[in-house]
């Protein structure tokens, strides 16, 4: 009875919380007042950020080869039109870091390989062994287990790809809109230099070096699931056989406190699974630790 109870209550809560979330929503599908709001807005410095995206994403539009043209000039053309309806535009603006993040990390496939810098194989084991005194992911995957992998999988191949959104939603129900504001903007800007970082600096992932050692990679070489592929064998399945950062518990713990060992728990599971599926050197999280911390206290609002 006591769990029932806990059950409506908590039922009931977020039932006020969406109907109020939902009432504080611009319901106008007018261009015309988002014209407006622009002729009367007062611009600022911080402003010329669009002019950065319009340029990021003239860039990857022009270069994107699927879609082709002219199929992929709705891809402007419906952002345009999302931003100038009053109802669309109170999401698309400030998840704009977010779609430019998608944006380029979709594209950067299309950059010519000849303008590519070459990819390192050795950079991350070699500075991990220097600094961590071992391979310390590769450590982590010597002994595997099925039970194992799917503790592993659970937070990296289900939790990594739908906390951001659960984080998101809570934020909209429970939190001011500057709070999801500022959600979209760090996720948005830390998912995009690190796509940037990938780009700029390629490195290959311990998979690559458990099938091929130390063989010089290049971008002709199809990827891997890694121990992801281990959950396949375990469902039956060709999830991952076929097609293959703890921003989200900063933001929670801060916005939700009673959270905090919770999300902190899940952070440190996540970064285990990530060297036992072989998917990322430790110097890799710890470097990913470092630009969240950095992003989500650097960039978060005073207010």
């Amino acid at each position: 009875m006591a769990s029932r109870n806990v059950l409506v209550s908590a039922g009931n809560r977020v039932w006020t919380a969406l109907v109020a979330a939902v009432g504080r929503l611009d319901k106008s599908v007018s261009p015309r007042d988002t014209i407006r709001r622009l002729q009367n807005h007062s611009f600022t410095y911080s402003d010329s950020v669009y002019l950065f995206h319009i340029a990021l994403a003239t860039f990857w539009i022009t270069i994107m080869e699927s879609p082709g043209f002219p199929l992929k000039l709705f891809i402007p053309v419906l952002y345009t039109i999302a931003v100038l309806v009053p109802f669309t535009c109170q999401f698309f603006v400030p998840a704009t870091p977010i779609f430019a993040w998608l944006l380029t990390y979709y594209t950067s496939r299309f950059i010519p390989d000849d303008k590519r810098p070459t990819v390192s194989v050795s950079v991350l084991p070699t500075l991990e062994t220097v600094l961590y005194g071992a391979n310390v992911s590769d450590i982590l995957t010597r002994f595997t287990h099925p039970v194992l992998d799917v503790f592993a999988w659970i937070p990296y191949g289900i939790g990594h790809f739908t906390i951001p959104f659960v984080v998101a939603a809570f934020l909209w129900l429970f939190r001011a809109k500057q709070a999801l504001h500022a959600w979209a903007f760090i996720f948005g800007y830390l998912n995009l230099v690190g796509v940037i970082i990938q780009i700029l600096f390629p490195c290959a992932a311990p998979w690559y070096e458990v099938i091929f050692g130390l063989t010089p990679a290049d971008y002709s070489m199809l990827g891997s699931p890694g121990g992801l592929l281990r959950i396949d064998n375990i469902f039956h399945s060709h999830g991952y056989t076929v097609a293959f950062s703890n921003a989200p518990a900063l933001f929670i713990s801060h916005f939700f406190p009673w959270t905090t060992k919770y999300v902190w728990f899940y952070a440190s599971l996540l970064y285990w699974a990530t060297m036992y599926l072989t998917h990322h050197y430790l110097i890799d999280v710890v470097g990913g630790s470092c630009l969240a911390i950095g992003f989500f206290y650097g960039f978060l609002p005073d207010e």
